[in-house]
């Protein structure tokens, strides 16, 4: 609706206020003038009227010219926006309550109706609750006209702290009224990567998908550090900073489906959610991080802290994501930000697959990168702007009237490219983000701005990685052009790696230290010890062997795996040799599985299924999962289950003698669903019966002792430090015990190997 509308920037005279705020309103008055609004405007802090009013107007005097009013025309109408603008003291609930005395006040004396109120939030987030009280309490307008209070970033530091602040403001604020601003989906070209897609949808549409695309690259390089910012810098790092923020919301707008209308913002929201939910898991396998050489002393200087102090906080990051679903599934999406780094740039490409092989003549333009670049500013160009390399398609433009096509090319190269190589579209005049933002505050676009349920899922996705991090140390770089090839990370199987090795000097090792791979002998058996690391590769190995000596005499490889938690670091390790290991003529069986359906997560073969299965060509016919949910029940005797998989060993399964099992130990001494309560006593021909665990959930289905010491080799991994005191007791006892069941694993004719991990041998 037309009429008065009422500014109040809340943190009026703090830096984000003075480079970017009033600039964006000082935009808003100048574009809206003369066209059926009148404004006021409020500066907001803490200091009395006094102090704060001269500060106020130091940033207001100091405003620039947009660029399309004439110098005469900007000095009137600048004058009349420092008119309309007044310092107010916001720290207690009555000053709030003058604050809308006096907008009542103007607004009768001046027969007005109102518009709305836009309340800008620019402090610290821990202030968000309380301003949002005094606002709800005190400062609501009539019914007829609207409320809009804008937020800015961290929205919380995990997806925990994150539901809380939510909780807090949505008991004052209506959803409709909070805008969650993102400063990234102001800039000009982030907010036409949905359009150019769409204007481009009959030439993209056939290439946007795995066959195409070899990889995605979304990048934001800083030359700055972090020195002053220390206090809110060392509480988040750079994935909370940068990554789940603005870099997730540049790739959710590349790969999300094309809404059918892009005005319509309840179906974009959808499209986020969805896409956000197809991204798979990520943890510290996904990941590489680092922090600059100066870091930790800034730190301890800005934060009091003593020498001996460390900061884990990192400053750089490198991320590989991936997509569960057709369109997407196997495409790396390589993420990085950092701090200190060799130059400042932000961009996000799409790297396209070349089948063109060129005899002669490699610089023709069918030989080089096929690629699409979004370029967010500064590196090599220095403007925005969106490049199609010419030997992909000639894109149409992405909005007539506000962009343009450039057609003269500086002497640059662009990641690979000299600019003469791209169709190049870029704004006809650049606009600041917050410029953009703020107008879109005031017209009530919720599009450009992050929803409560985006800004939950995309915490959900990221908290997982950021508890996995926050104990790892992380490569220390010295900074700028002197980082050379030290963060260069690479894709190994889905695990991503630093590509060289950082010189380390190791002071006074102790005598952990002083071996990699230990043999020996364990309750009578071999055993094999190392670090997890060098204990799960070296158990990789030993299944290799396996695996090909089974194939040489009997065509074919049986595996029965575990679950819990020992055989997570093995399958990811599995994963990795997705080329080596001979997956074609591998069988892969269960040991034992929890009676839930196997799409849960609590599911032993939806793990299996999530860390292995995913990442190998194995065919369909050679996977076997235990039949816990047969005629839509789960583990009820009278269905047969047990019956139905002894028979399917039976029928592949050379004399019923797995190749190699794989077993796990838990803390009580159980293995596999075999519990110490676990009678036996009427099965020993069975190989497959239904349990009953301790825990939660209850039934289970195990291969039985019969099944497990048929096989031709055994191997029991236990790995951790919670394993010392178990390890230690087993070593004592002689035989069979059945208070610890894995005494019970006796090979009749096949060999027992144990693989003990230092922290669980050493403690």
């Amino acid at each position: 609706i037309l009429g008065h509308a009422t500014v109040v920037v809340v943190g009026g005279t703090g830096d984000l206020a003075r480079k970017y705020l009033w600039q964006g309103f000082f935009q808003l008055y100048a574009d809206q003038v003369g066209k059926g609004h009148t404004f006021s405007f409020y500066g907001g802090g803490l200091s009395p009227t006094e102090k704060g009013t001269p500060l106020l107007f130091g940033i207001l005097k100091e405003l620039a010219c947009p660029p399309e009013l004439s110098a005469e025309r900007c000095t009137l109408v600048k004058d009349q926006f420092l008119h309309l603008s007044k310092y107010h003291q916001l720290k207690t609930t009555e000053d709030y309550e003058k604050l809308s005395q006096q907008i009542k006040q103007q607004l009768g004396q001046e027969g007005m109706v109102e518009a709305g109120r836009l309340f800008y939030l620019s402090v610290p987030a821990f202030a968000f609750a309380d301003i949002a009280e005094k606002i709800n309490k005190t400062c609501r307008p009539p019914s007829d006209a609207w409320l809009r209070v804008v937020l800015e970033k961290p929205f919380g530091h995990d997806l925990y702290s994150a539901q809380a602040l939510y909780k807090k403001l949505s008991d004052q604020l209506k959803e409709k009224e909070m805008y969650r601003i993102d400063h990234y989906l102001g800039k000009q070209v982030v907010s036409k990567i949905l359009p150019f897609r769409k204007e481009n949808k009959k030439l993209l549409d056939p290439i946007w998908n795995k066959h195409h695309i070899e990889r995605i690259e979304i990048v934001l390089k800083e030359t700055l550090d972090a020195k002053g910012r220390i206090q809110f810098y060392d509480q988040y790092g750079v994935i909370r900073d940068v990554l789940q923020n603005h870099l997730t919301e540049v790739m959710t707008l590349m790969l999300m489906n094309l809404p059918a209308n892009l005005s319509n913002s309840m179906e974009i929201l959808q499209n986020k959610l969805n896409f956000l939910a197809s991204l798979q898991h990520v943890d510290n396998s996904n990941a590489v991080v680092g922090q600059y050489q100066a870091y930790n002393g800034e730190v301890q200087e800005e934060l009091n802290k003593t020498k001996d102090y460390f900061s884990l906080t990192p400053t750089f990051a490198g991320v590989v994501i991936h997509v569960d679903n057709a369109q997407y599934e196997g495409i790396p999406i390589f993420m990085t930000s950092g701090k200190a780094l060799d130059e400042r740039v932000s961009y996000a490409r799409v790297l396209f697959k070349n089948d063109v092989f060129c005899i002669q003549d490699p610089n023709n333009v069918q030989c080089k990168s096929k690629q699409i670049i979004f370029y967010l500013g500064h590196g090599n160009l220095q403007y925005p702007a969106i490049l199609i390399s010419k030997n992909l398609f000639k894109p149409e433009l992405v909005s007539s009237g506000d962009w343009k096509e450039v057609t003269e090319y500086k002497d640059v190269n662009v990641l690979g490219l000299p600019l003469s190589d791209y169709y190049i579209q870029s704004p006809v005049t650049p606009r600041e983000a917050y410029c953009e933002l703020i107008s879109h505050v005031f017209f009530g676009r919720k599009d450009s701005f992050i929803s409560a349920e985006g800004l939950l899922a995309s915490w959900a996705f990221w908290t997982p990685l950021l508890e996995g991090l926050s104990r790892v140390f992380p490569r220390v770089y010295p900074g700028g052009e002197a980082n050379g090839n030290l963060l260069n990370f690479q894709l190994q199987g889905h695990q991503v790696a630093f590509s060289h090795e950082a010189v380390v000097n190791v002071i006074n090792p102790g005598a952990k230290d002083n071996f990699q791979v230990m043999q020996g002998k364990y309750r009578s058996s071999e055993m094999v010890s190392a670090w997890a690391q060098e204990l799960v590769e070296r158990l990789a190995s030993d299944l290799l062997l396996a695996a090909e000596e089974a194939i040489r005499e009997e065509g074919q490889f049986h595996l029965a795996l575990s679950g819990g938690s020992s055989p997570v670091a093995l399958l990811r390790a599995l994963a990795l040799n997705l080329y080596t290991f001979p997956w074609r003529n591998t069988h892969i069986w269960q040991v034992d599985e929890r009676c839930v359906p196997h799409t849960e997560t609590g599911s032993n073969f939806r793990s299996i299924h999530d860390l292995l299965l995913l990442h190998i060509r194995i065919p369909y016919f050679n996977i076997h999962p235990m039949p816990v949910h047969l005629t839509q029940r789960l583990c009820v005797e009278e269905d047969g289950g047990p019956a139905l998989y002894e028979k399917e060993i039976n029928k592949h399964v050379n004399g019923s003698s797995f190749h190699y099992i794989l077993l796990g130990v838990g803390q009580d001494g159980h293995t596999a669903s075999l519990f110490q309560d676990t009678k036996l006593e009427n099965d020993e021909e069975r190989l497959v019966i239904l349990t009953e665990s301790p825990i939660k959930p209850h039934q289970r289905m195990s291969l039985t002792f019969t099944a497990i010491n048929r096989a031709r080799r055994v191997g029991v991994l236990i790995m951790g430090k919670s394993k010392h005191e178990l390890v230690s007791q087993l070593s004592r006892i002689k035989g069979e015990s059945s208070k610890y069941p894995i005494t019970k694993v006796q090979p009749k004719t096949g060999t027992l190997i144990w693989y003990i991990d230092y922290d669980a041998l050493l403690g």
